[in-house]
């Protein structure tokens, strides 16, 4: 291979080439992965074996990142050898990588049902903007990008639905070997994420007597026309649940609420994972299908009526 190229320098082409493709936070991602991880190992390298590679999954399951971050950054890496093989840059095997078993069940954090109560109860009985953001999530699982973007505009009360079509994050930006943050609003996640939700009666109830008087282009966090970013509403939302005593939850933890309350009502799983936003239904059984305690009490109680 006459043309043979450093991965540092594919790595440039490949962006450069990548930028016109995706979505501007997808960049800013595959740019901070390729900066943090894969240019101080592999930079200099002409050539990737699978040893190579492996001995850096190794690497970076001792320094204590996940298998999920680890798994994103090995998507990325195996799209910039494509794109240099493809290229005739450097050649390229693909390679299969082992991980550890992981023996330790990873339990997701949701608020009980009568935890769950007492915030809604309290947000009705004491509403701001921001409190109304929380009772959203809890009511329509929404992520926090999605409900800090969220304008009065979005909400249809006579149809009686939330329409989820932007979200708000704050992004790494990299240009010139300068790190800066920029706050972007974008559409969401993937294109699934763009959907109605159905608006309960209770925040119906809530809902209906602003949307009469506020400016329908403000956004409903702040009730302005500026927004309050994921950061800041994130800090707000973790003082809140101190007041309130609730155990240590983070803010998606909300949404784990919501998909766990719909699964324990019965409701079918396609309509979870769709009112949920997920890509596909996979996502939604692997999360939040593992029959708890009591359902595992229910099906045996079951089993023996049946055998009386």
């Amino acid at each position: 291979m006459n043309n043979q190229k450093q991965l540092s320098e594919i790595i440039e082409l490949w962006k450069k080439d990548k930028k016109q493709y995706v979505k501007k936070s997808s960049f800013s991602a595959y740019v901070l992965l390729t900066e943090n991880h894969l240019l101080p190992v592999f930079g200099h390298y002409y050539e990737l074996t699978e040893a190579d590679v492996q001995k850096f999954v190794f690497q970076k399951l001792e320094r204590g990142l996940s298998q999920k971050t680890i798994k994103d950054i090995l998507i990325v890496l195996k799209m910039i050898l494509k794109f240099g093989a493809k290229n005739k840059w450097l050649a390229y095997t693909p390679f299969e990588i082992q991980f550890p078993t992981e023996r330790e069940k990873r339990n997701i954090e949701v608020l009980n049902r009568s935890n769950q109560k007492k915030i809604m109860n309290y947000i009705q009985d004491h509403f701001t903007f921001k409190n109304l953001g929380v009772y959203i999530c809890l009511s329509a699982g929404m992520r926090i990008g999605e409900v800090c973007a969220l304008t009065w505009d979005d909400i249809d009360i006579d149809n009686g639905i939330i329409n989820v079509n932007r979200t708000i994050q704050r992004i790494y930006v990299i240009e010139n070997g300068q790190r800066r943050t920029e706050l972007i609003l974008d559409t969401p996640k993937t294109k699934n994420s763009i959907r109605e939700i159905p608006i309960s009666k209770d925040l119906l109830r809530l809902l209906k007597p602003f949307k009469k008087i506020v400016n329908p282009s403000f956004f409903v966090l702040t009730n302005e026309a500026k927004p309050t970013e994921p950061r800041t509403y994130r800090s707000y939302y973790k003082n809140l649940m101190e007041l309130l005593n609730m155990p240590d939850l983070k803010f998606h933890g909300l949404r784990h609420s919501f998909a766990t309350r719909c699964i324990e009502s019965n409701c079918d799983y396609k309509t979870v994972s769709v009112l949920l936003g997920h890509s596909n239904i996979s996502t939604t059984l692997n999360l939040y299908v593992h029959p708890n305690l009591e359902q595992k009490k229910k099906a045996i109680e079951q089993m023996f009526k049946g055998l009386k």
